[in-house]
């Protein structure tokens, strides 16, 4: 299982870290391919619980989410607009289905609409952040920050792991593993503004030992939050695309956060 994580994170990470610095459509069609396979991949669990989805409306929603992202130049009232049309969309399907004799129809609303916003409003800020003044550095630092963090928390819980978080969610994840994803957080932003001194770049060192310790802290929970999903749904992983990994969904958990910290991060010490 090791060397499968291993030998996809070698192929995924440098095309990843690529693409990001690049920008530009090819970052663009990267985020929405990524974005509508993990939206594939929830609605698939919806299925295999019984829900009737919608895959033109939970997918069409995700890619209007990133097309947005990627056309206009910031949230504001573009994003509104797509945020009110998705609920007005999933709402009146409801509607219908409900009419149609479908008596799980709010909790479909809700679920689908969950994922939407989860996939596709927070995914848009892959995008969102890449737009930022110098956010390809941003980006990148927030995705090495969450890689690192993700290393430390699964070798400091396999090596000392004993003191269970969410045993009944997670049995696997322990507090040992939390510190040290905090602890890598930590160092990793130390490195990282260190390179950034060393190579002229627009980030200080205090910046990024802020933004690691935010990352290594918070974006944990975004694991358990999709690992409460599998619960549900009865399932280990959410797919089998990426080999020691699962699925995209399984993979991005923490990423979504982690961008949307340091794009929220960068606004505030812009101010």
């Amino acid at each position: 299982m090791l060397s499968k994580r291993v030998t996809s994170a070698l192929i995924m990470v440098p095309l990843f870290a690529a693409l990001a610095y690049l920008g530009g459509p090819l970052w663009g069609l990267f985020v929405l391919a990524f974005m509508l396979q993990a939206g594939y991949e929830y609605g698939r669990l919806l299925k295999g619980m019984g829900y009737a989805v919608s895959w033109a409306l939970l997918l069409g929603a995700i890619g209007l989410f990133i097309a947005q992202a990627y056309f206009f130049s910031n949230q504001g009232t573009s994003g509104a607009v797509v945020l009110v049309l998705t609920i007005l969309a999933n709402a009146l399907l409801a509607l219908l289905s409900y009419e149609r004799g479908a008596a799980q129809a709010f909790l479909v609303f809700c679920l689908q609409l969950a994922g939407t916003v989860y996939l596709g409003y927070l995914g848009a800020y892959f995008i969102h952040l890449r737009k930022l003044p110098n956010g390809q550095w941003w980006l990148l630092a927030a995705m090495i920050l969450v890689w690192l963090t993700d290393v430390g928390a699964y070798f400091a819980g396999t090596r000392w792991g004993r003191h269970k978080i969410l045993p009944r969610l997670s049995p696997q994840k322990s507090w040992e593993g939390y510190a040290g994803s905090v602890i890598i957080g930590l160092i990793g932003g130390l490195l990282l503004g260190w390179a950034s001194g060393a190579l002229a770049l627009p980030i200080a060192l205090w910046q990024t030992l802020i933004l690691g310790l935010l990352i290594g802290a918070l974006t944990p929970f975004g694991d358990f939050f999709v690992s409460m999903i599998k619960r549900v749904a009865g399932v280990k992983d959410t797919g089998k695309l990426i080999p020691g990994h699962g699925g995209v969904l399984d993979r991005i958990d923490s990423w979504i956060w982690a961008v949307v910290i340091a794009y929220y991060f960068v606004l505030v010490i812009s101010l």
